[in-house]
């Protein structure tokens, strides 16, 4: 499995060089630094374009326009692009825009990643939206949400615990009914959106490992950045998930030693259990 740290235009030589990035399709629009900085990257550098769900959804504003998604991957020369979702709204208005748009990004030569969503409580629509991501040629890549799948169980805001444990829990779920088994036996890759309340998500989810290709988040970076490094709390952060938005075009050059414990703590844990489950 492959991490993708996520930092703020004025820090990205913080994430230089990585296997893999996870970039954000308005940032691409706004600032040349950061298309520059990606289109530029090393060969064999995996990059997943993502459609901006998250921070429009947290920002409430409407989704990105899907219409620029191409535009703004061939600008970074991305390998996937996040199609279209839309948090707490039925699982079928997602599956019906990834039917129109994975044709067109396929045809352009790009990798297609669909993030099945459901209505706030409704994790029977969450599921049956991860069987026909399994299932259908038009996706080749699944994300595993830090809404939808909180959403689904109805904990995104209030007890941190439960959303904590949200992930676990419904992979254990997806794995009880075959959706994870029936996705790789389909060559589907799949990846983790974000972190919920600490860096010992990655420790809860191990015994999925094998189904896990790569995983995303700002946590380490934007945490570090404003004084706060990972802990000896069971989640990696006793207060939970640091929820002050990311600003993206902050110019923050204090903390930086923090940002290197807090990143190196993720990084250690992937290492331990890439190495740990390459022995099975």
């Amino acid at each position: 499995m492959e991490f993708c740290h996520i930092a703020p235009i004025h820090n990205l030589e913080l994430v230089k060089g990585r296997p893999a990035h996870l970039t954000l399709a308005h940032l691409i629009e706004k600032s040349d630094t950061y298309t520059a900085f990606y289109r530029d990257r090393g060969k064999g550098e995996i990059n997943i374009m993502d459609n901006s769900a998250f921070e429009m959804y947290k920002q409430r504003r409407p989704m990105y326009n899907p219409d620029k998604l191409l535009e703004m991957a061939k600008r970074v020369k991305a390998d996937y692009i996040v199609m279209s979702d839309y948090p707490n709204e039925p699982g079928d208005k997602t599956i019906d825009s990834a039917k129109i748009l994975a044709p067109r990004f396929k045809d352009e030569g790009f990798g297609t990643f669909f993030c099945p969503q459901s209505k706030i409580g409704d994790k029977e629509d969450l599921i049956d939206c991860w069987w026909w991501a399994a299932e259908s040629d038009l996706v080749d890549y699944i994300g595993v949400s830090i809404l939808a799948v909180p959403n689904a169980y109805g904990v995104e805001k209030g007890n941190k615990l439960q959303r904590f444990l949200s992930r676990w829990s419904f992979m254990d779920e997806l794995e009880g009914c075959g959706i994870l088994q029936e996705a790789r036996a389909n060559g589907k890759k799949i990846h983790f959106l974000g972190m919920t309340d600490g860096p010992n998500e990655i420790d809860l989810v191990k015994e999925y490992w094998r189904f896990i290709d790569t995983w995303d988040s700002s946590a380490a970076v934007w945490a570090g950045l404003n004084g706060i490094r990972f802990d000896n709390s069971p989640s990696g952060l006793v207060y939970g998930k640091f929820e002050k938005e990311v600003d993206f075009f902050a110019e923050i050059d204090d903390n930086i030693d923090i940002v290197k414990v807090n990143m190196y703590h993720i990084d250690a844990a992937i290492d331990y259990f890439n190495r740990l489950y390459r022995l099975y």
